[in-house]
């Protein structure tokens, strides 16, 4: 088939592996994204499995995004419902729906790190900590505790079983040493547990090695085994008190969507069975990047058809210290001795130069990769007890080699073990050795300086280059700062990809500025940023004699310039400051009542500080509006959990985020807007390509890092991965500069610098003694600064659109569709610049209606004892019958070009179960539980919307109890494929409700508000789409398309003709079509009046 057709026999024989275990080691640039997507693709296409029947997991949810957008361009339509997402989404949504059947709640809130560090200071009094609470900074050691609780989390270790090894610890100590009195009490602490578990798998204590000999070491080293104990006890108590607060708030961590996952899988085996039945594959993504945890998890859902499909390189993972285990990519072939390995080794990337330098490289961690183990089975240890192979010198375990071979790979028919060897040796599949160079400055502004130098030489001889293939790769983000100031200084474009800093943003730091001037006047630091707003326009003489009259008076900032006109300002002067003081005035007193994102709202548009950062040039002002965007989604996440939601209370939780370390996280887009050079970390490039990369600061000390080992360690006979014997930092390090060296296309440039400042010269790093480098390096030369290069040179080609050339946005909703049609600049607004606007009543209340009906049906159904079946569980409408006449859970049945064969209804429809009757108090109480309180003007019109909310679900019970509708799907989402010729649009949308209507569907859509008097073509176009997604992708006839206004409980139900359907597809075309060019042009009219925008719009009507 077509799908197939541009794969290599390695990727062609991965897509098309049938069932059982498979292990695909994807070294570097060999297309495991593509082979992952064409797999599950192939499968869905060959009517294997349905979209629902698919699981595929990954660890970030831009990976996911890329990949489902990567299936969704391979099959010929459109689709319901991908599994494909992040571990811990998956997760999540496992709780949400089952979470009630192991005692937790369904709507836990899931706490970031900082919301963990601020429970547990809240709390510290709880946990009767000694060792880890230092009375001159109590708070000195949240951090590290929680990284160990995370990491007892990652190795599914309960605080029963960490209890119950800690008090096995303490009672081994006690009967070895029979309480030696020679030391003082005073010298002990030993927290009692609060709880005590069953003891883990892993026997006693490995600390206890002192010896009863009467003698001072002896007493020193009884003292140290008790306080180790003892320190032992006190984290595994802080453990479980933590875990108690998280239970006593409904709370979890992103640790507990995975353990919960598993309790829940491994003691309600009703519901494993029911996703095991659903999920006739499973394919993980960057397996070497799991934890034991997640591992578990999934070998638990493959049972036990071990459909499970495994995508990794041991040589890419570079996440240990999020508690990645290594060791699962190299245990699989010992959990699943059948599995089928094949070996993706053809590179689409880099020149073969860079990739045999980098093998060579790699090859030095050896004998912790599984080239060489799987090369070596039969002379490598596997020890069952890890404590066992971890004490063993290097020495001692050369002379234990020949061992074990029942770990090894499966046996032939005569009962041999079968040779298994691996290669991951790299092949070019692209022209060009690649180009290979030192950059070696004699400090480190002439590093900087060279590196863009040489950034410009490539740029002017590469015609063909555009910034976007120029990468920056540096070990940690301070490194980054050096090369910034150097594009900066020659007006190159750049992009920092730093995932911290939010709250270093100028722009951010002037919201919070004015977050601190309203709550307190007299905060003259934060007035003194305000008054060098550029919307303010104050002269530097105006603002130094504000300065000088605060100074002379001994006033605040506030106190001199609401006092200016006493002061002999001129007029012109008292003509800026007025409407200021007027802000602040105006401003405060919303504060009192107002949510602080309103707040945020207000000022940006009443001090024109939004108008003037939308007037700014392209990149300018996309940067700044997408920072103000991360900003008020903080601001609306601390909203959401908060019953004070001021100014005042996200002040105080702010600064207590800036006491926790905390800097504000930054979700930078590399690939949104113009194009610019990329600075990056190399932990954060993992997953990226690009012509040209440069590795910086390669000295000592810096790449490698020096080991910074856990604070708090788990004791090793809790942990349950298998430890790797070496250097584990080292090999880490390695790995990671691995990866950084992969990136590259056609050049891999090192730099590092002798003079970093500091007393001593630095070396060069030991990598580049590694890679045969290091006498390489160009004659150090000594003129500080590096060449400039002339500005016109760097600068040939014109400005970059926003929109690149040729770059489509790949999805749409009707919401963007119908944005453009108003109003391209509308659209450029809202969805290319994304300006934040103020909310209004009308979508609090919209909300609320649409979930607490929402709620309301799938109450309906679970009384019927129907739930929301899927497109493919054996109570579902929707399920075809199988093939051959069986019944039973199968897949609807697709044809060769991908279209469903099966009808819907072709065999005759479970029988509806009329019962699911609800009282009206359930229902408010669902109406309670779904209340936005945001956005109204005043308590008056809360109160007045409130109670139209009660009176309409009053007359909507009436209506319906008794005679409840068939529901077969709430919130259904859904991915439509629009063809033109050669072009595929891709149209998402998500259908609030579908009934069964006869033989056919009917999709309805709630609206707030009353019905028209009659409905243009214009007001039936979302519906018209939601027809044609339903009939494309159920393949079956929708019978009525029906508003529900709920403002007078009325329904207008219409359906769309053949020649609206066709009339809607050409509109949607002909729209995408012109966003695609990127010119969003104004369109003034009376829609102006309602507009969002009007206020910053110079074009408005």
């Amino acid at each position: 088939m077509d799908l197939l057709k541009d794969l290599n026999p390695e990727q062609l024989a991965a897509v098309k592996h049938q069932d059982g275990p498979l292990l695909i080691v994807a070294g570097a640039g060999t297309g495991k994204t593509t082979v992952i997507a064409q797999r599950i693709a192939y499968l869905i296409e060959e009517g294997k499995a349905g979209s629902e029947e698919i699981l595929a997991l990954t660890f970030t949810e831009k990976a996911a995004g890329e990949m489902a957008e990567r299936v969704e361009s391979l099959l010929p339509y459109g689709y319901f419902d991908l599994w494909i997402s992040t571990f811990h989404s998956f997760a999540e949504r496992i709780l949400k729906e089952h979470g009630l059947s192991i005692g937790l709640s369904t709507d836990f809130k899931l706490l970031n790190e900082f919301e963990q560090w601020a429970l547990i200071k809240k709390n510290l009094a709880k946990f009767d900590l000694d060792y880890y609470r230092p009375l001159g900074n109590p708070t000195k050691f949240i951090r590290a505790l929680l990284k160990h609780f995370s990491r007892a989390k990652d190795e599914d270790i309960s605080p029963a079983q960490y209890l119950a090894y800690a008090g096995e610890l303490k009672e081994d100590l006690d009967g070895m040493l029979g309480g030696n009195p020679a030391i003082p009490a005073s010298h002990l602490s030993f927290p009692k547990p609060k709880a005590v578990g069953n003891p883990g798998e892993r026997g006693k204590n490995t600390v206890l090695d002192s010896r009863l000999r009467g003698n001072d070491k002896e007493i020193m080293d009884d003292m140290t085994d008790r306080q180790e104990t003892a320190r032992i006890n006190e984290a595994a108590n802080a453990y479980h008190v933590y875990q108690q607060l998280l239970l006593d708030n409904n709370a979890l961590d992103f640790g507990d969507l995975i353990n919960y996952c598993l309790k829940l899988f491994r003691e309600r085996p009703a519901i494993l069975e029911k996703y095991r039945r659903q999920f006739k594959y499973i394919m993980l993504d960057e397996f070497q990047d799991t934890n034991w945890s997640q591992y578990e998890l999934i070998k638990l859902l493959a049972e036990p058809k071990n459909n499970l499909a495994v995508v990794g390189d041991d040589d890419q993972s570079i996440f240990r210290f999020r508690g990645a285990s290594m060791s699962n990519i190299l245990q699989f072939s010992r959990d699943y001795p059948a599995a089928k390995k094949i070996i993706l080794t053809k590179n689409y990337r880099s020149g073969q130069n860079i990739l045999d330098l980098s093998y060579e490289f790699i090859k030095q961690n050896n004998p912790n990769r599984l080239e060489w183990q799987l090369e070596n089975q039969e002379l490598f240890v596997i020890a069952s007890d890890r404590r066992e192979r971890s004490n063993l010198t290097d020495s001692e375990l050369n002379q234990r080699l020949p061992r074990r071979p029942e770990y090894g790979a499966p046996r032939n028919d005569k009962g041999d073990i079968e040779s298994q060897k691996l290669n991951k040796k790299l092949i070019a599949q692209n022209d060009g050795r690649g180009e290979i160079e030192v950059i070696a400055g004699a400090d480190l502004a002439e590093e900087a300086g060279l590196v863009a130098d040489k950034i410009g030489e490539l740029k002017n001889k590469d015609q063909d280059a555009s910034w976007d293939d120029f990468a920056i790769l540096v070990r940690a983000n301070d490194s980054a700062n050096v090369f910034i100031n150097e594009l900066d200084r020659r007006r190159l474009p750049y992009i920092f990809g730093a995932r911290r800093g939010l709250y270093a943003k100028p722009v951010i730091m002037d919201i919070i500025a004015y977050f601190k001037l309203l709550d307190n006047y007299h905060e003259s630091i934060s007035l003194w940023r305000i008054l060098n707003l550029p919307v303010y326009d104050f002269t530097a003489t105006e603002l130094a004699d504000f300065n000088q009259a605060a100074r002379q008076k001994a006033w605040s900032l506030y106190e001199a310039l609401n006092r200016a006109d006493r002061l002999k300002f001129s007029e012109e002067t008292l003509k800026k400051i007025r409407p200021l003081l007027a802000l602040i005035a105006k401003h405060t007193g919303l504060a009192r009542e107002k949510a602080a994102s309103e707040i945020f709202l207000a000022f940006m548009n009443d001090s024109g500080y939004l108008k003037y950062l939308a007037g700014q040039a392209e990149r300018e002002s996309a940067e700044a509006i997408g920072l103000l965007n991360q900003f008020l989604k903080r601001i609306r996440d601390f909203e959401a959990s908060s019953t004070d939601k001021s100014v005042k209370s996200f002040l105080a939780e702010l600064n207590l985020e800036m006491e926790a370390g905390e800097e504000g996280s930054l979700a930078a887009d590399l690939e949104a807007g113009p194009e610019a050079i990329k600075i990056l970390t190399a932990h954060g490039a993992k997953g990226l390509e690009f012509k040209y990369v440069f590795i910086a600061n390669l000295v000592d000390k810096r790449f490698p890092t020096l080991e910074r080992g856990e604070q708090i360690s788990l004791p090793d006979a809790l942990v349950k991965e298998i430890l790797p014997v070496g250097d584990t930092h080292l090999e880490e390090e390695r790995r990671l500069f691995y990866v950084a060296m992969t990136r590259a296309r056609f050049g891999l440039y090192f730099s590092w610098a002798r003079d970093y400042g500091g007393l001593r010269e630095k070396k060069p790093s030991r990598f580049l003694m590694e890679l045969g480098l290091e006498k390489k390096s160009p004659l150090i030369r000594g003129d500080k600064g590096g060449l400039i290069l002339k500005e016109e040179k760097l600068f040939k080609s014109p400005p970059t659109p926003f929109i690149k050339g040729g770059e489509i946005p790949t999805h749409f909703s009707y919401s963007q569709l119908a944005a453009y049609s108003n109003c391209p600049y509308q659209y450029r607004f809202a969805h290319i610049l994304k300006i934040p606007v103020m909310g209004k009543e009308q979508f609090s209340f919209g909300k609320t209606m649409h979930a607490t009906l929402q709620k309301l049906f799938m109450l309906v159904n679970e009384k019927r004892g129907l739930g929301q079946p899927g497109l493919f569980e054996k109570n579902s409408p929707l399920t075809p019958p199988c093939q051959g006449g069986q019944q039973g859970n199968s897949p609807l049945i697709r044809g060769n070009k991908g279209g469903f064969k099966s009808s819907v209804f072709k065999s005759p429809p479970p029988p509806f179960i009329k019962g699911g009757n609800i009282t009206f108090e359930e229902i408010l109480k669902l109406y309670e539980q779904s209340w936005l309180d945001d956005w109204y003007e005043s308590k008056e019109q809360k109160r007045e919307r409130k109670k139209q909310g009660r009176e309409i679900l009053k007359v909507f019970h009436e209506k319906y109890n008794h005679n409840w509708p068939e529901v077969l799907f709430l919130e259904k989402g859904f991915n439509l494929k629009i063809v033109d010729g050669q072009d595929t649009y891709i149209v998402r949308g998500v259908i609030d409700r579908i009934d069964r209507a006869g033989d056919g569907l009917k999709l309805v859509d709630y609206k707030t508000g009353r019905a028209k008097a009659k409905l243009i073509f214009q007001d039936k176009e979302q519906l018209f789409i939601y027809q044609l997604a339903a009939g494309e992708l159920f393949k079956q006839p929708v019978s009525g398309l029906a508003f529900y206004y709920l403002d007078n409980n009325s329904e207008v139900e219409f359906i769309g003709t053949p020649a609206e359907l066709a009339k809607i597809k050409l509109k949607i075309i002909f729209t995408i079509k012109e966003i695609s060019r990127g010119e969003f042009p104004p369109r003034p009219s009376q829609l102006c009046a309602w507009c969002d925008f009007r206020e910053i719009c110079e074009y408005r009507a």
